[in-house]
């Protein structure tokens, strides 16, 4: 049998069958690595592989050749499709194994008949827009097999009208479905479920792992392993999960499902009617309450407000309302008796993310133009992860880009409690001495000055007038990249694109197309965008990327951690920053055939104790604080 090596090899069958493969000694070692692992349902493998490796191939080829059954979780979802959709069909050919695999998301993503019926019933799907809509979704409902919106792409993802003919976890019906034998979400568990290779999300993993509401239970514990991928975005996803959110959409569906219920199963009478029109208003009455300004803030900061507090027991009385009215007429109806349910559940949990909470949650609140959320967010959610991993007899593999700070693998690992795992780092395969240079420019001033986005703005038109555009400027607030933006459109002789002013995949393309345009981005762009070629030559980044100190859950996480006499900026707010970091600088190089500079305008990088770990994080190139060194470096390779 050939070895894991031999397959990533000169003469294996990726190197004949796969466009510009190259074997990377990295590449294979990783792959070893994850073999080992797979081969010991005791085993924990965190491993870090820097941009080039080809990590995907490394997890793939193993996985795929161990006879296992395996779990992927990914970062997002556009990643999964390129796994499922691309890659892992590209291996699977190439190493002629029957392996079978099955794309899996959360229900939203999958279109319910029953609400599609519903909504059509309704008669009101808004404007011509959405009517238009609707008579696309249905036409498309004939004619798919996976239900998965993604394939319908004439509408956006996040189009209004998704919402209403996607099901959740609260508005499930679930085998009282009179169209349950057709659901779409139930077809794609019984694929998960007979496939060797299941392909998901972290958000459906740790959503399975902590609510056990994605239904999909009986899946986990027959896995033998669990490889995630991009996990350094595990942490926080994990945050999300072991915690409790209820969100003005949950109450507004609720509401807007009660009535439509009522109206097709009962039809007498307007009771229910009038306790959702009462339910609509008082969640618009505590969305005013919070004031117009969109915003992050902790729970404490409102709730002493007299118009918060009269709006919160409204709501409550609205709820208790409802829930008297559909009381006796839910044993006439199964979708009645539903929305009774979720009608106790969700007046439980308004309960409690209105009151005071547990020193060991952050409560905060968030919200939007027209809608809120309610938050309680664990301080540590390591204990509650471990619990779960250590319930699932399984091999764990840990990957990503970016997982050390400073070669040390403790915030990764303390902040998912994967004490005592083995971890290993790979270096990139690409030759960053000769293909990349490090700008950090002299004179700026420290970044809380008035005139700082100013002076980057001046600087990047002198080294993007060396790299003739081709580059991008990330930034670390909205603010600051509004600021430039605007003084760099009259500044600058080459196209200017802007986060925010379309799509991002429409904004990757126009980039791609031009050739010489420069993108103004901010978080959206610091990861999972891959520019390869002439196109991209250049990234400035302009401030080193710390968490805003004002955000809620950061600031009730210093609070906390100081009061257990633990120091947040080097335990906490410094290693973010620096995994941050190595994500934008990420960017730059994407190929072995990449020339690039990378420029970091922040004077604390050099100015700081602190600057020195940032450094030593960064692929090793040479660093120059000269201009003129830039234009020799675009003069030769641009």
């Amino acid at each position: 049998m050939r070895s894991i090596t031999d397959t990533l090899g000169l003469q294996g069958p990726l190197a004949s069958r796969v466009p510009g493969f190259a074997p990377r000694t990295q590449q294979q070692e990783l792959a070893e690595a994850v073999a080992d692992a797979l081969a010991d349902k005791d085993s924990v493998l965190v491993a870090e592989a820097g941009t080039g490796t080809g990590k995907t191939f490394a997890y793939l080829v193993p996985a795929l050749l161990s006879g296992l059954k395996i779990i992927i979780s990914t970062g997002t979802k556009n990643l999964q499709d390129q796994l499922y959709h691309k890659d892992l069909p590209v291996v699977r050919d190439a190493l002629e194994v029957p392996v079978s695999a099955a794309l899996l998301k959360g229900r939203a993503n999958y279109l319910c008949l029953h609400r599609l019926t519903l909504l059509e019933a309704e008669g009101r799907p808004g404007s011509a827009e959405a009517a238009q809509q609707l008579t696309a979704i249905r036409q498309w409902a004939g004619r798919t097999d996976s239900g998965d919106i993604a394939q319908l792409t004439g509408i956006a993802e996040g189009a209004s009208i998704w919402p209403r003919v996607t099901s959740t976890a609260d508005n499930c019906l679930g085998q009282d479905c009179s169209q349950f034998s057709e659901c779409f979400v139930m077809k794609a568990r019984r694929q998960a479920q007979a496939a060797d290779v299941v392909v998901i999300n972290h958000h459906l993993l740790l959503a399975d792992m902590a609510l056990r509401e994605e239904g999909f239970a009986d899946l986990l514990p027959r896995a033998d392993a669990f490889i995630v991928d991009e996990a350094h975005q595990l942490p926080e996803v994990a945050g999300q999960f072991f915690g409790a959110a209820l969100s003005s959409n949950q109450l507004l569906e609720l509401a807007r499902d009660a009535r439509l219920e009522f109206l097709r199963e009962i039809g007498e009478g307007d009771s229910v009617g009038r306790c959702a029109d009462r339910l609509r208003k008082q969640v618009q009455d505590l969305r005013l309450a919070f004031g117009v300004d969109t915003r992050r803030g902790a729970w404490q900061s409102v709730a002493g407000s007299e118009a918060v507090q009269a709006a919160v027991k409204d709501l409550a009385a609205a709820l208790a309302e409802l829930r008297a009215v559909l009381s006796p007429l839910a044993e006439r109806s199964k979708s009645l008796d539903s929305c009774l349910r979720r009608c106790d559940e969700l007046t439980a949990r308004f309960a409690l993310l209105t009151e005071t909470a547990s020193e060991e949650f952050i409560h905060w609140f968030e919200t939007y133009v027209r809608s809120f959320v309610l938050r309680l967010t664990p301080l540590h959610a390591a204990e509650q992860f471990q619990q779960y991993k250590s319930s699932l007899a399984a091999a764990w593999v840990f990957t990503s880009a970016t997982l050390s700070v400073g070669e040390r693998f403790d915030h990764f690992t303390g902040g998912l409690g994967l004490e005592g795992a083995e971890t290993r780092r790979w270096e990139s395969p690409f030759d960053f001495a000769e293909q990349a240079l490090l700008y950090v420019p002299k004179g700026l001033p420290e970044p809380s000055h008035p005139g700082y986005t100013e002076r980057v703005v001046a600087v990047s038109r002198e080294v993007l007038g060396y790299s003739r555009g081709r580059g991008f400027v990330l930034f670390t607030s909205h603010r600051a990249l509004q600021e430039a933006a605007e003084r760099m459109r009259g500044e600058l002789d080459y196209p200017i694109l802007v986060q925010g002013e379309a799509p991002r995949d429409a904004l990757l393309a126009r980039f791609r197309e031009l050739g010489n345009a420069v993108l103004l981005g901010t978080s959206s762009f610091w990861e999972g965008v891959d520019v390869r070629g002439d196109a991209l030559s250049c990234v400035i980044i302009d401030k080193l990327p710390f968490a805003s100190p004002s955000d809620p859950i950061l600031q009730a996480r210093i609070d906390a951690m100081r009061k257990h006499g633990e120091n947040p900026f080097m335990n906490y707010q410094l290693p973010n920053a620096v995994l941050t970091l190595k994500q934008g600088v990420g960017r730059l190089i994407r190929d072995v055939s990449d020339r690039g500079v990378l420029v970091l305008c922040d004077p604390r990088l050099l100015s700081k104790p602190y600057g020195r770990l940032f450094l030593d994080s960064l692929p090793a190139m040479p660093r120059t604080r000269d201009l003129d060194d830039v234009r020799c470096f675009f003069a030769e390779f641009g």
